[in-house]
Parts: structure tokens; C-alpha cells; sequence
């Protein structure tokens, strides 16, 4: 009885993350929650799912997330479009070994829920190319606004470095690399106006994922209908 009673009691939705703001423009509070199946004697949450209740009405909303499991879920209420009114960030780890998360944001503007950013559609618009090149140097290509940045991975070790290049600097064989989708998403506000941009993080890989070769730095911001590439870094590690 007692197993029977501790499994019909996970399968039940609780809240595990709440926030409160005006997400519709009335100027009245309201809340926005995350609820989620827990796993017995694990963080791992499952069937993640949005719910806004009115302020005003009391009237709930359930929005259902494509990605809907994982751990530490989490919510942020911020004007992302500059309206004036709050919008919804979700944040979810998704527990892989590579770091990534899952981040959806919307909006709830006279009660009508709209989409305004999905980590799926970032992940496949931002797409790069790493190629591990002659002289101790990896060049990483931007597709998406067609830049290039050379990282010099010279203090990389010698047994390191032995096994890629011959002792003049040549590559032994092509080698290439990759970059992680989404492994952070960041509301900032650069300009200091009460508006959110976006920093997004993407981690540059070399033979493996944990030849962790740097980061690129996108900074998104809304230009009146979606999320557009505002600056673009490349942040690497000291030697």
C-alpha cells in the first residue's frame, strides 16, 4: 500500500518554480507558474508545463513546452520587446554532459500567449564550422553572419599537441570540431532602458566535448518581430 501510495503521488503535477508580474498589460499582477512531475529521489522534473493565471480573473492559461523535461526549471519575467509589459523566460537544464538548456520565451500581451523565442530555432539558425588548421591555430566560422575568429591553441600542452600536429606545425590529418547548441541564455540589459537583450552562450569544442576551446557570445535583440543577431564574441580561455 505504501508503494502504491508513493507512486500515484509522483505522478502527480506540482508547482516547482512561480513568478509574478504583469505578463498581460492590465497593470494588474499575475502569476505565471512552472509546474512538473517529480522523480522519486532524483531532481529530474518531467512534463514541464507553463501555466499564467490572470491577476484580474483568475483564469488560467497551460501553455505545453516541446521540451519538457529536465532539471532545475526556472522562470524570469522581463520586457524583452520594449512594450512596456512583461514578458516570460523559461530556463531548463537539460542534464547532458555538453550543458545544454532548454529556453523558450513569451508573451501573454491582452491574454494572448505568442511564442517569441525557441531554443530549437536559435540551435538551427546559428550553425558554425571549426577546423583545426597548420601553426597551432582553430578556425571557427560563423555562418550565420559569415565571420571568422582564429584561436591560437599554442599553450595547449606538448602531449597535447603532439598528437594533432608533426613537430614543424603541420597538421598530421584534418581535424575538425564543433560548437554546442545553447548552454545559456542571459536576459541583460546592455543600454540601460528598462529592455532585455539576450547573451547567448555556445560552447567551442575541439576532438571531444571536453576539449573546450572557448565560447561564442551572441547578443540578440528583438527588432519588432523576432530576435536578431545585435553582436557576436569569441571569448577564450587564459593561458
Amino acid at each position: 500500500m505504501y508503494y502504491n501510495y508513493c507512486r500515484n503521488e509522483i505522478k502527480h503535477p506540482s508547482i516547482v518554480s512561480h513568478a509574478i508580474g504583469d505578463v498581460n498589460g492590465d497593470r494588474i499582477l499575475d502569476n505565471v507558474y512552472l509546474t512538473g512531475v517529480k522523480t522519486t529521489q532524483s531532481p529530474f522534473i518531467q512534463n514541464i508545463t507553463m501555466v499564467i493565471q490572470d491577476g484580474r480573473t483568475g483564469i488560467l492559461t497551460t501553455v505545453h513546452l516541446s521540451e519538457n523535461a529536465g532539471y532545475n526549471p526556472r522562470l524570469f519575467l522581463g520586457d524583452f520587446t520594449g512594450d512596456g509589459i512583461a514578458d516570460i523566460l523559461i530556463s531548463i537544464d537539460s542534464g547532458g554532459s555538453g550543458a545544454i538548456m532548454y529556453h523558450y520565451i513569451y508573451s501573454s500581451v491582452n491574454n494572448k500567449v505568442q511564442l517569441l523565442f525557441d531554443f530549437n530555432v536559435y540551435n538551427n539558425q546559428y550553425k558554425y564550422q571549426v577546423n583545426y588548421k597548420d601553426n597551432y591555430k582553430v578556425e571557427v566560422i560563423s555562418e550565420a553572419n559569415d565571420k571568422k575568429y582564429i584561436i591560437d591553441i599554442s599553450n595547449k600542452g606538448t602531449e597535447y599537441l603532439s598528437e594533432i600536429y608533426n613537430p614543424d606545425g603541420k597538421l598530421k590529418n584534418p581535424i575538425s570540431g564543433f560548437v554546442n547548441p545553447l548552454s545559456g541564455l542571459y536576459p541583460v540589459d546592455f543600454n540601460s532602458d528598462k529592455i532585455y537583450e539576450l547573451l547567448a552562450y555556445q560552447k567551442v569544442a575541439g576532438r571531444y566535448n571536453a576539449d573546450a576551446l572557448g565560447y561564442i557570445l551572441n547578443t540578440l535583440r528583438w527588432n519588432y518581430r523576432v530576435f536578431s543577431l545585435d553582436s557576436q564574441y569569441l571569448a577564450i580561455f587564459g593561458a
